[in-house]
């Protein structure tokens, strides 16, 4: 059992290590920023299934550290819930396959809505038809799955997370994001503590 579970954790690890490092990132960055930082727009991002879940978590952590961003579940957009998307936001798309019928339909339906809002993809085929619409697409090398019968997604989402991670670390470094902001996102718990310490601590040796 032991060697198994060593076994999976170097095929997630290898997955991890073979990510394509393209001027993509750079270019994703700098969307965000300027659709988000300087025309006060938000990151609106979507997925279906697993993806979706990946989807929220990025979102989430975006919010957390100081780029307003929402989840918009492909489905529910379709019958109502696009109309958070406004005309300053920019698409996150997650999608393994490139494919997912829910996420080509979401960009006709925000295209209808405001045209020629920036997308960005974070995909296993970078040849899609998601991909082509793509302004930026961060590729997740496409690594098998280490699902016994190569089919449920898991090392597909772990890439997925991965990708979501670096974006959001980059854009924190892209604002200047400090922990006296991360502490007025987090009032309670231990990071809310923590961060507030960490501000005290840099305050007072200004």
């Amino acid at each position: 059992m032991k060697e198994e579970v060593a076994k999976l954790i170097k095929q997630e690890a290898d997955a991890i290590s073979s990510i394509p490092v393209t001027d993509q990132y750079e270019k994703a960055i700098q969307i965000i920023q300027e659709r988000v930082h300087r025309l006060n727009g938000k990151l609106v991002a979507s997925g279906m299934g697993k993806a979706g879940q990946i989807a929220l978590n990025i979102a989430t952590t975006f919010s957390s550290t100081g780029t307003p961003a929402v989840f918009l579940h492909p489905s529910d957009a379709q019958h109502g819930d696009l109309g958070v998307v406004q005309p300053n936001d920019v698409l996150l798309l997650i999608s393994n396959s490139g494919k997912t019928r829910e996420i080509v339909e979401l960009v006709e339906l925000a295209d209808n809505l405001y045209p020629n809002l920036p997308i960005l993809v974070i995909t296993g085929n970078e040849e899609s038809e998601l991909a082509q619409m793509a302004d930026a697409v961060l590729f997740t090398g496409n690594p098998a799955e280490v699902c016994t019968l190569g089919l449920t997604p898991s090392t597909s989402t772990t890439t997925m997370t991965v990708i979501g991670d670096i974006l959001v670390v980059l854009l924190m470094k892209a604002i200047g994001f400090t922990n006296e902001e991360y502490a007025k996102r987090h009032h309670g718990g231990y990071l809310g503590d923590k961060s507030r310490s960490q501000a005290r601590l840099l305050k007072n040796k200004k």
